[in-house]
C-alpha cells in the first residue's frame, strides 16, 4: 500500500486578492448573552433536504439567538451500497458502479479503482491513454468546479451566476458526448486505458472551449469580487487553521485555502502528470473567500492543463495490447470468430487479478480520493473501498461555523462543496 508524504514546507504565491475599500472590522463573529444573562439554546433540524448539499444531509444544530454554538452532521440518507455491490462484479463491471458515488467527479471515481486494478495487474497504460485521462479528468475538474460555483453563488442570492456556469458546463458535457457517447457517467476510462480514440473534430472543439474558458472565468470574478454584499459573506468567515485541517484529514482545495499546497497531481504523480506544468493556489486566510478563489484559479490551471495534452498527445494505442484485459478492436467481431470469443468470455466472465492488495490516491475536485481494492485471485474484487474527500471533508463543518451566524453555515457549507452521493455510498 503506497504512503503519501507531505511535500516541502515552501509555499506558492497566494491567489487571494485583498480588498482594502470594504471594512469588515465589524463583522460580529461572537455573540455575547443578552444583558449578561445567558441565553437559551435551540436545536434544530437543517434537512434533511437542503439544495446546497447536492443530495440528502441533515444537520443537527444547536443555536443561541442566531448564533451556531455546536452542530452535527447527519448522513446516511442516500446509502446505495456501492462499495458491497462492487464486490459482486466483475473488475470490467465495477466501473459504471463507482462512477455514480460522486456524481459529479465521474471520471475521478473510474480512474481510481481502474488505477487500482491495474496496480495489481501489473499493467503499463499506453502513453496515449494517459493523457487521454488526464484531458478528461481536467474537463471534468472544471466541470465540478462550476456546478459548485453556480450553486454556491446561488446560495448567496447570486441567482445570475448559475447560468452562466451552466452555460460553460453544457458545452464540458457536450465535450464528453463527443467522445464516449454519454454527457454523464461516460465510462470512458478503462482498465488498461480509454473505450475509444478522441473523434474527428474533437480535439478543434476542446480548443474553443479552451480559448474562451480563461476569459469567462474572469467574467465569474468580476461579478463576484467587487460585489460588496459577497464579499461580506465570504471574508474572514469561518475561517479554519492549517493544523486543524490536517488533524482532521481534510485535502483539496479547503487544505489549499488555508496556505498548504498538498496536491497529489505535484507530490505523487500519475498518469503523467509529471509531464505538465502547472501552478498549485493555495490561500493565506484559510475562510470562504480563499476557498472561493482557489476553486477559481485551479479552474485556470487545469485549462492550462487540457492545452498542454493536446499539444503533447502522443501517437500510438488508446488501450493496453494485453488481450487478457481489453476487448478486442471492434472491427474484428464481424471477421474473427476468436475475437468474437474473447470479447464474449470478457464482457461475461471477466479477467483475473492476481492475489494481493492495493490503495490508489488520486487528487479529485474536492481532494484525495482512493481506492483500496483486494483481490483473492478471482474476476471480482474480494473488498473494494473509496476514500471519499466529501466524507472526511464534512467533519470540518462544525469548528468552521461553531460561534458563526446560522446564514453564515449556509454560505459555509456550500465552500465545502459536499457531495452526498461520495459520502453515503
Amino acid at each position: 500500500m503506497s504512503t503519501p508524504t507531505r511535500p516541502p514546507t515552501t509555499r506558492p504565491t497566494p491567489y487571494r486578492e485583498m480588498e482594502e475599500s470594504i471594512d469588515l472590522s465589524a463583522q460580529l463573529q461572537h455573540v455575547p448573552a443578552v444583558g449578561g444573562a445567558e441565553q437559551e439554546l435551540l436545536t434544530l433540524n437543517m434537512g434533511p433536504h437542503h439544495p446546497a448539499t447536492h443530495g440528502v444531509l441533515r444537520l443537527l444544530v444547536t443555536l443561541e439567538g442566531e448564533v451556531v454554538r455546536d452542530l452535527k452532521p447527519i448522513i446516511g440518507y442516500v446509502h446505495t451500497g456501492i462499495e458491497k455491490t462492487a464486490e459482486d462484479k466483475s473488475y470490467w463491471k465495477v466501473i459504471p458502479i463507482v462512477e455514480r458515488m460522486d456524481y459529479l467527479a465521474y471520471y475521478f471515481n473510474a480512474m481510481a479503482f481502474c488505477g487500482a486494478t491495474e496496480t495489481l495487474l501489473g499493467l503499463e497504460v499506453p502513453k496515449r491513454a494517459q493523457y487521454l485521462r488526464v484531458l478528461h479528468l481536467e474537463l471534468n475538474r472544471i466541470m465540478s468546479h462550476l456546478v459548485w460555483l453556480g450553486t454556491s453563488a446561488l446560495d448567496l442570492g447570486a441567482i445570475s451566476m448559475f447560468w452562466y456556469c451552466f452555460r460553460e458546463r453544457e458545452t464540458i458535457l457536450d465535450i464528453f458526448e463527443m467522445s464516449s457517447g454519454q454527457r454523464m457517467h461516460t465510462r470512458y476510462i478503462q482498465v488498461g486505458g480509454v473505450i475509444d480514440d478522441i473523434p474527428a473534430g474533437f480535439e478543434e472543439k476542446v480548443r474553443a472551449f479552451c480559448a474562451v474558458m480563461p476569459e469567462r472565468i474572469e467574467q465569474y470574478g468580476d461579478l463576484l469580487n467587487k460585489n460588496e454584499i459577497v464579499l461580506r459573506r465570504l471574508r474572514n468567515v469561518c475561517p479554519l487553521d492549517e493544523a486543524t485541517l490536517l488533524e482532521l484529514g481534510v485535502t483539496g482545495p479547503l487544505l489549499r485555502a488555508a496556505g498548504n499546497p498538498w496536491d497529489l497531481r505535484k507530490a505523487m504523480p500519475y498518469s503523467s502528470y509529471e509531464d505538465f506544468d502547472f501552478q498549485i493556489p493555495v490561500g493565506t486566510v484559510g475562510d470562504n473567500y480563499d476557498r472561493y478563489v482557489v476553486r477559481l484559479a485551479e479552474m485556470k490551471e487545469s485549462v492550462k492543463i487540457v492545452e498542454q495534452a493536446l499539444d503533447g498527445l502522443p501517437e500510438g494505442p488508446f488501450i493496453t495490447e494485453d488481450r487478457k484485459v481489453a476487448l478486442p478492436p471492434r472491427h474484428e467481431l464481424a471477421t474473427s470468430m476468436e475475437a468474437l470469443i474473447h470479447h464474449f468470455k470478457l464482457v461475461t466472465e471477466g479477467f483475473r487479478v492476481p492475489p494481493g492488495e492495493v490503495y490508489y490516491p488520486i487528487e479529485g475536485p474536492r481532494g484525495e480520493l482512493g481506492c483500496f481494492v483486494r483481490s483473492d485471485g478471482s474476476s471480482k474484487p474480494a473488498r473494494v473501498h473509496m476514500r471519499d474527500p466529501s466524507f472526511v471533508n464534512l467533519q470540518a463543518t462544525a469548528p468552521m461555523v461553531r460561534d458563526a451566524y446560522i446564514a453564515d453555515l449556509i454560505a459555509t457549507l456550500a465552500m465545502l462543496d459536499p457531495i452526498l452521493g461520495g459520502i453515503d455510498r
